[in-house]
């Protein structure tokens, strides 16, 4: 029995070994960059399909652009949607998962872990320096403004136009996952800048949402499409490229965006291709994609702001003209934004959450 054990835990070990551990099939990550764009994609169309974690249709008009992809290469498409806390944590686990679009705080630790590989694409040059790692380990295809999302039909008061006003207001504010979920903490970056902080200095916003929850404005749920559309969110917060999506796919209620006057912050989310991934060709072709010409304009009619600097968006595909976000501070401090990002989980999770 005892011999009949040890030879099925032998097969088991080497089952594992020839099986790349149980994770998938591409053990070893592949040098992208030696590739030309002709080769990657002719290997990219081999390998037929990508599956990105938290680029949701609904997300930056990613639909349009999945849908440009498969309709320019043929390479089918999926998606399941998490936050970036949650797609580190797949990319670690699941090598199916191709490529994602986490906050920028989370893309050090995403360097950290070993969880992600390079690819430039071609537009690598006209790309800011503060949007991208300086080995391609991630790329910023687009930022967004601090964006409030405001149903008119279930709330009294006139719609906010800053921070200031909302502190003054009695309707719930709903801001998402702060834990682990990057544009609810973005939210609360913006706050601390509306109220005569920065990123080194978040008193500001930790008392107003300390005052919020006190007064039991804040829900506790995400902010999703269905919840908007269910009449569940009286004033949202979120990105400029979020926004004008929310708001038309719930037509039912009087549904106003604007950019706060007095704290929005500027914060581009980062493309990063799973290490391990068993297609890496279908993810960089992605990437390419994202940032080719139809890419950038797909995020512009989304309400996003577009990093390219050589790209030309026509008038009519920009949701807000630049002078509404204007006064926004950029983000470009990645170390920075983690550090107050990181700040801000512990705090709100050991502040807030007990107030819910």
């Amino acid at each position: 029995m005892r011999t009949t054990i040890k030879m099925i835990a032998i097969l088991a070990c080497l089952a594992l070994v020839f099986a790349g551990c149980g994770a998938g099939g591409n053990t070893e990550a592949v040098d992208l960059n030696s590739y030309t764009l002709e080769e990657i994609v002719a290997e990219a169309q081999k390998e037929g399909d990508v599956q990105s974690v938290g680029m949701p249709d609904t997300w930056a008009n990613w639909g349009a652009s999945w849908e440009g992809l498969t309709a320019e290469y043929g390479i089918t498409h999926t998606d399941a949607d998490m936050s970036s806390a949650e797609e580190l944590t797949t990319f670690a686990n699941d090598n199916t998962k191709d490529i994602g679009d986490v906050g920028l705080a989370f893309t050090q630790q995403a360097i950290d872990e070993g969880l992600v590989q390079s690819y430039k694409t071609t537009y690598w040059d006209s790309v800011p320096d503060w949007a991208k790692d300086p080995e391609g380990l991630w790329m910023i295809a687009y930022t967004g403004a601090t964006t409030f999302i405001y149903n008119n039909d279930i709330c009294d008061e006139p719609m906010p136009t800053s921070w200031a006003d909302v502190r003054e207001g009695t309707y719930k504010l709903t801001i998402g996952d702060v834990v682990g979920g990057a544009t609810g903490q973005g939210v609360v970056v913006a706050t601390a800048y509306a109220f005569g902080g920065d990123l080194e200095n978040l008193e500001p916003a930790f008392e107003f949402w300390t005052e919020m929850a006190e007064a039991g404005r804040i829900d506790a749920g995400d902010i999703i499409p269905a919840r908007i559309q269910a009449g569940e969110v009286e004033c949202g917060v979120t990105w400029s490229y979020n926004a004008p999506g929310y708001r038309d796919n719930a037509a039912n209620y009087d549904i106003t965006i604007g950019i706060p006057s007095d704290g929005a912050i500027l914060v581009g989310y980062a493309s990063i291709i799973n290490k391990n991934s068993d297609t890496p060709f279908a993810a960089a072709l992605a990437r390419e994609y994202i940032f080719s010409d139809a890419g950038q304009i797909n995020l512009a009619k989304a309400g996003a702001i577009p990093t390219r600097t050589d790209v030309v968006i026509p008038e009519a595909d920009q949701i807000f003209a630049p002078e509404t976000y204007a006064n926004a501070v950029g983000i470009s401090d990645p170390a920075a934004y983690a550090a107050a990002c990181e700040q801000i989980s512990i705090w709100w999770s050991e502040n807030i959450i007990p107030l819910l």
